[in-house]
């Protein structure tokens, strides 16, 4: 059976739920905004216990990939993540949970099949395109310097 695009749009409306996109963006602001309140509340931490600042927020990063691993291996984090949305990507516990997921799903199947297979998964395609676009980026940045 062949849909039209109409059929196919009034099929997915009446599928799935209405969602405000005022609400998703206030949902994903504060709490992105509440990570890196953590994030900030982290390193006056680490200030206050005389490390340097540059040592005070390589703390923060390991401390806040460290937590989004744990929450994401006690099944917490995915609970977070459906309600904040692309709140808690942008964050690097974003990355530090498209790591660890894939790790936990697949442990079943050994740690050279499974865990080391299929660990980058998510977070291999975010690494090489970012990695090509920052080349990308920095060859044009030099043309236009020479």
């Amino acid at each position: 059976m062949q849909l039209t695009k109409s059929q196919y749009a009034r099929f997915i409306r009446q599928r799935t739920d209405p969602t405000s996109t005022a609400v998703n963006t206030l949902k994903a602001y504060v709490t992105g905004g509440a990570i890196c309140v953590l994030g900030q509340y982290l390193k006056t931490f680490f200030l206050s216990l005389n490390l340097s600042d540059a040592l005070s927020s390589t703390s923060v990063s390991i401390s806040l990939i460290a937590l989004a691993a744990i929450l994401t291996a006690l099944h917490i984090f995915d609970n977070i993540a459906r309600f904040a949305g692309a709140g808690t990507l942008v964050p690097i516990t974003g990355f530090a949970n498209s790591v660890v997921a894939p790790a936990i799903e697949y442990k079943s199947e050994g740690f050279v099949t499974g865990i080391a297979q299929k660990i980058f998964v998510i977070a291999g395609p975010v690494l090489v395109y970012g990695v090509f676009s920052a080349s990308l980026c920095g060859l044009i940045y030099y043309i236009f310097m020479l």
